[in-house]
C-alpha cells in the first residue's frame, strides 16, 4: 500500500467513524418526555443538527431553523418525515400548535424561546 492509499483509508476511517458517533448520539435518545409517543419501533431518532439556537420560527419561513424545528417534531411523531422540507407551511404549523399544547405552552403555532426549550429537552 502507498502513502496516498494509506492516507485516504485513515482518512476515510476517520469520517466514518466520527460520523457513526454523532449519529449514534442522536440516534439512541428515548422519548423526551413520557407523554410524547416513541420516534419509531425500535425507538430510535434521527440527529436534528441543522440549526442550534432559539430565534423565532415562524409560519412562511424558509432554512435551516424550520428544518430543525420539522426534524425534532418529526422524531416526537408530530411530523411525518416526509414533512421535513425547511418550509414552515400549514403541516408544520399544525404540528407545533399540537406539540404546543401537548406541554401546556401557548399553541399560537409560532417556535419561540419556550417552544425551543420544550422541543430540545
Amino acid at each position: 500500500m502507498n502513502a496516498r492509499t494509506m492516507r485516504h483509508a485513515v482518512t476515510r476511517t476517520a469520517v466514518l467513524t466520527a460520523t457513526a458517533g454523532l449519529l449514534t448520539a442522536g440516534l439512541f435518545a428515548g422519548p423526551a418526555s413520557a407523554t410524547e409517543p416513541a420516534a419509531g419501533p425500535s425507538g430510535t431518532k434521527a440527529a436534528c443538527a441543522y440549526y442550534n439556537g432559539t430565534a423565532l420560527t415562524v409560519y412562511g419561513q424558509r432554512g435551516d431553523r424550520v428544518r430543525q424545528v420539522q426534524c425534532l417534531l418529526a422524531n416526537r411523531r408530530y411530523l411525518p418525515w416526509g414533512d421535513v422540507t425547511g418550509y414552515f407551511g400549514p403541516k408544520t404549523r399544525a404540528a407545533v400548535k399540537k406539540f404546543q399544547s401537548r406541554h401546556h405552552l401557548t399553541a399560537d403555532g409560532k417556535v419561540g424561546k419556550k417552544t425551543w426549550r420544550a422541543l430540545y429537552a
